[in-house]
C-alpha cells in the first residue's frame, strides 16, 4: 500500500471498502459499439465490497466480477446507494440474463444458468442500449484472472 493511502486510512479519511475499490484493475468491454470502462472485482474482498457505499457512478462505467467458478451466482444491494442493472455472463462473454436491483435491499438477484461473471451498470443501462440475453461482451477473455 502506498503511504498517502496509508495515512488516509490511518487518519479515518478513508475506509477498508474505499482502500479495496480504490486497488481494483480497470479494463475495456464493449458490445456492439458501446464502449464499457469497467473496475474489476477479481477477488474476495473486491467482490465482497463491490459498488458499496458510491453515490455516483459514470454511465459507460461499471463493476465486472469474475468469479472462480461457472455457478448460478446471486448479487444484492447491501449498502450499495446507486440503483443498478447486473448482466449475468457466461465463460464465452455471452450474457445470460439481466436483472434490474434497487439499492439498499437484500434481495438475492442471480443467474438463470451457470456464469463466469456479472457485470454491473447503472440502473437501465442495458435496457437503454437494446443489450439483452445473448449479447456478446467483447474483452472479458482479457479480465484478471479470479483469486
Amino acid at each position: 500500500m502506498n503511504k498517502t493511502l496509508f495515512g488516509l486510512l490511518a487518519a479515518g479519511l478513508l475506509s477498508g471498502a474505499a482502500l479495496a475499490q480504490s486497488s481494483m484493475p480497470v479494463m475495456e468491454l464493449t458490445t456492439g459499439f458501446h464502449r464499457i470502462e469497467a473496475e474489476v472485482a477479481a477477488n474476495d474482498q473486491n467482490r465482497q465490497v463491490g459498488l458499496m457505499n458510491r453515490k455516483s457512478m459514470p454511465q459507460q462505467h461499471g463493476m465486472l466480477f469474475v468469479f472462480a467458478q461457472n455457478n448460478t451466482h446471486c448479487m444484492w444491494m447491501r449498502n450499495t446507494l446507486l440503483p443498478l442493472s447486473v448482466a449475468f455472463v457466461d465463460a464465452d462473454g455471452y450474457i445470460i440474463n439481466i436483472e434490474d436491483m434497487q439499492p439498499q435491499t437484500e434481495d438475492n438477484h442471480c443467474a438463470r444458468k451457470p456464469a463466469r461473471y456479472a457485470l454491473e451498470m447503472n440502473l437501465g443501462w442495458f435496457a437503454q442500449r437494446g443489450i439483452k440475453p445473448g449479447s456478446k461482451l467483447n474483452g472479458i477473455d482479457k479480465a484478471p484472472r479470479p483469486q
